[in-house]
């Protein structure tokens, strides 16, 4: 999917988003999120990083920064040594949820190629084109305003450099979409609930989902950004979406 558009079009807000709540709602569900992560999505979560990480083609000796990298996941898939990148930052807000992921990167072959800060997506902490590649797994729809945070990305990376997206979505065959909805609204979280013991954390993930941008939507956004070569991915049937991009020169 290549869109053309100069701007976006009409693009409301989606769900309002106060930073210190969604950082307080992650720092509340931590310690079980990555188990949550495995069972919610039976187990899918894995091969989605695995796909993204093959879409960024790294070469080797790139600094790649993983953003609202939350427990590490998608950073330490990243720092495999098959991938064989210089350095990957991992930056998120929730406290909490950098702690459990440096307990993994402790526990992990890496050759002490990942960082971990806390930081804000809109203030990166990285010069004008410094860094290659941006991922973010899973995290766009919990920022404020998604389109200053892909203008955030875009000074950072340098030109050519790549930014790579999962995010979840609904898939739009309407029998599938009509299970997945029932599971997100009715499974979800009472599962999520039962097991990370916060009272709202997983009715708030299927609101999020269901309030975020479309796909074309989101093209848009990121072409509005500075970006091209934009396409989006369906995987597993459209529950996720993989979306690439490149910085413009």
């Amino acid at each position: 999917m290549t869109v053309k558009t100069n701007r976006p079009s009409d693009i409301p807000l989606p769900l309002d988003r106060a930073p210190k709540e969604i950082a307080c709602m992650f720092n509340g569900i931590a310690r079980r999120y990555d188990l949550l992560n495995r069972v919610l999505s039976v187990g899918f979560d894995r091969s989605w990083r695995k796909r993204a990480v093959e879409a960024l083609a790294l070469s080797g000796d790139e600094t790649v920064i993983d953003l609202c990298t939350g427990t590490a996941d998608l950073a330490l898939e990243l720092s495999k040594p098959k991938v064989g990148i210089n350095c990957v930052v991992g930056i998120d807000f929730a406290e909490e949820m950098l702690r459990h992921g440096q307990k993994k990167i402790e526990s992990a072959t890496h050759d002490g190629r990942i960082f971990l800060l806390r930081g804000d997506a809109v203030k990166i902490p990285f010069a004008d084109r410094s860094v290659d590649a941006v991922t973010i797994g899973f995290g766009i729809r919990n920022v404020f305003y998604p389109v200053e945070v892909l203008s955030e990305i875009c000074r950072v990376l340098r030109p050519g450099g790549k930014l790579v997206v999962l995010e979840f979505s609904e898939p739009s065959w309407p029998p599938l979409r009509m299970i997945y909805l029932w599971y997100f609204y009715h499974v979800l979280p009472v599962v999520g609930k039962l097991i990370s013991k916060h009272p709202s954390a997983y009715t708030y993930l299927p609101e999020s989902v269901v309030e975020f941008y479309r796909p074309k939507v989101f093209c848009e956004l990121l072409q509005f950004a500075g970006f091209s070569d934009i396409c989006a991915k369906p995987l597993t049937l459209g529950v996720v979406y993989l979306y690439e991009a490149t910085r413009r020169l």
